[in-house]
């Protein structure tokens, strides 16, 4: 196969830290390569000096002539004033870019709900994340090089992402490289994997299930890695290999290998052992929905959900933006009254709910690490049975990637992924037996995750997951369900399902929307009335006036991001972490804002 682009004896230095040292690699034509490691290790500076945004201290990349590169960075940049269509086509005319079918396909798989004439200034997170995409899909690119493409996307993008590249590069034709922590988007994606650790890149065959089998070989030969992290990439092994016959179809994942490394692996969890422990702690009674409905004024969020939980009961919910996942945990949590029907609590019953916002840390802002678990109960019980271990908070922060010296850390100067790390331990210390998990994997890097994955396998308590990680989501749960039309639907078939779900939903709509009629129409009625309608106005424009604050300081951030020192690598990593942060609360902000515009119209 052609080469396409390469590079030699690649050395990068920052102030306080060596990330490269003499890295030598090359890209052919057909490869579609994942780039993991853990945070910090350097995988976004390898792709930027790959794709000439970053010069190398040392050593040279090479472009082979005529060669186009094309890039995805973490941030999204545009002109405020730039509507959606012109950041994806330009100035192209209109007859040029719709005759394009390639150009067509984007549009209609990433854009299909976003306004084309609204400015992109205007738009959410997610939104501002696929017109990045369609921009650089729409153009012509023999590389292309994503730095977390998945961020921000749900599972339906994601899912349209992964089909897109395939069919965009097969074996014969282009280049891919891709930073993602998304492990489903990686082995769905990917054809060769490589990890960045130790100011080296160590090239795997194949993608992220053929990489932890490797993984694993190398770990075993050598045996220099450390017990920890090799039973982690063994227990995570086990759990590709006995999960959905996807994951061993992968034309290079050798399974007889795989079975020899698992043969003694045992379960990821003791289901019977941690359902027994969890009815222990709350009794045969969770929380009953009894005929729930939940209404905006005349607008129907939830219609009629009868759902009863189980002790030890380890459930995913999938919904789009809107249809009512949030309302449906704050039934659970407590937070949102039913309109109608019944929620029925266990006496013991304890809820703690992990948001993507980290409001809850504030308090300990200018407190080291340290001090924030020295107040915590001595010690934890984790697993049930001859598994069960108690640990104290610091062995739990091990657990969790924190090392001795990062314990005297002040709680502003943690990364986005440590601060998060830190906010589920002290949700976890305090005993809670119903857990809520919301966009849980945020920040955290694929170690992180198979750690807290590991973690959870052995929490014994009933456990809720919203998530558009799909591979964490099928990971830690047992069984699927989808908010859809108002009403909860079980997903037998699991993310599949909820996906073919959605098409035929949408096919459904199109068609009606085809059919109707275009001489009619009727005007809309007023959703609330009375002191409904004025709390509803009021809490409205409050939203407003918060979405624009953060719009503000978001575009305030980008700017100072650009103009940033760019050899301040730390000072560069925490200011896109802060940008994330303020555009997660904005996303969240915004689909309240939405379910309260649809009500009051």
């Amino acid at each position: 196969m052609a080469h396409l682009l390469g590079a030699e004896t690649l050395g990068l230095e920052y102030p306080t830290t060596k990330v490269f040292d003499s890295v030598s690699l090359g890209v052919n034509e057909g490869d579609r390569i994942g780039i993991v490691g853990r945070n910090g290790d350097g995988k976004s500076s390898l792709l930027a000096m790959l794709a000439g945004r970053k010069q190398p201290d040392s050593g040279r990349v090479t472009v082979r002539g005529g060669v186009r590169v094309g890039v995805l960075d973490q941030v999204d940049r545009f002109d405020d004033d730039e509507t959606v269509g012109h950041a994806v086509v330009g100035d192209r005319p209109e007859h040029e870019w719709a005759g394009d079918a390639k150009v067509r396909d984007v549009i209609g798989g990433l854009l299909g709900d976003v306004d084309w004439n609204a400015t992109t200034s205007s738009l959410s997170g997610g939104q501002r994340r696929r017109v990045s995409l369609a921009r650089l899909l729409a153009g012509e690119h023999d590389v292309l090089a994503l730095d977390e493409p998945t961020n921000h996307l749900d599972v339906e993008a994601i899912t349209w992402l992964a089909d897109h590249l395939k069919r965009r590069w097969p074996a014969n034709a282009g280049g891919l490289l891709v930073v993602t922590h998304d492990r489903w988007f990686l082995d769905e994606v990917c054809t060769v994997t490589w990890e960045v650790h130790d100011r080296i890149v160590e090239p795997f065959e194949g993608g992220y299930a053929a990489y932890i089998l490797q993984r694993v070989e190398r770990d075993r030969q050598a045996a220099t890695i450390e017990a920890r992290r090799q039973n982690l990439a063994r227990k995570e092994l086990a759990w590709l290999r006995r999960g959905a016959p996807a994951r061993t179809s992968k034309p290079k994942f050798r399974v007889d290998a795989a079975n020899a490394l698992i043969a003694d692996v045992p379960p990821v969890r003791d289901k019977v052992a941690l359902q027994s422990l969890a009815t222990a702690r709350l009794g045969k009674d969770v929380v009953d929905l009894l005929d729930v409905s939940v209404s905006y004024g005349d607008r129907d969020v939830l219609d009629g959900v009868e759902w009863r939980l189980a002790p030890g009961e380890r459930t995913g919910i999938l919904g789009v933006n809107g249809a009512g996942k949030s309302t449906l945990l704050g039934l659970i949590a407590g937070t949102v009254e039913a309109t109608a029907g019944k929620v029925k609590r266990g006496k013991t019953v304890k809820v703690a709910t992990l948001t993507q916002r980290l409001d809850d840390l504030n308090r300990f802002l200018d407190d080291p690490v340290r001090k924030v678990i020295a107040d915590l109960q001595t010690t934890y019980t984790f697993g049930a049975g001859s598994k069960a271990q108690e640990l104290s908070p610091s062995q739990l922060l091990e657990r969790l990637g924190f090392d001795s010296a990062q314990l005297s850390t002040p709680v502003k100067d943690l990364s986005g992924g440590q601060k998060r790390r830190l906010q589920l331990l002290l949700i976890l210390l305090d005993a809670p037996n119903v857990l809520i998990l919301d966009e849980p994997t945020n920040d955290l890097d694929t170690d992180m995750l198979a750690a807290l994955e590991d973690l959870l396998d052995s929490w014994p308590g009933t456990l809720i997951v919203v998530s558009h990680d799909r591979y964490f989501l099928e990971r830690v749960t047992d069984q699927q369900f989808a908010v859809m039309n108002g009403k909860l639907r079980h997903l037998p078939n699991g993310v599949d399902e909820f996906l073919k779900l959605r098409a035929a939903q949408q096919k459904e709509t199109a068609s009606a929307t085809a059919s109707g009629s275009s001489g009619s129409s009727s005007e809309p009625t007023s959703a609330l009335s009375g002191a409904e309608l004025r709390a509803a106005n009021k809490e409205l424009a409050s939203l407003e006036r918060r979405i624009d604050k953060l719009h503000s300081k978001i575009d305030e951030a980008r700017t100072a991001l650009a103009d940033h020192d760019q050899s301040d690598y730390q000072g560069l990593a925490a200011e896109t972490e802060r940008i994330r942060e303020m555009e997660s609360e904005l996303a969240e902000i915004e689909e309240r804002w939405m379910e309260l515009g649809e009500a009051i119209e």
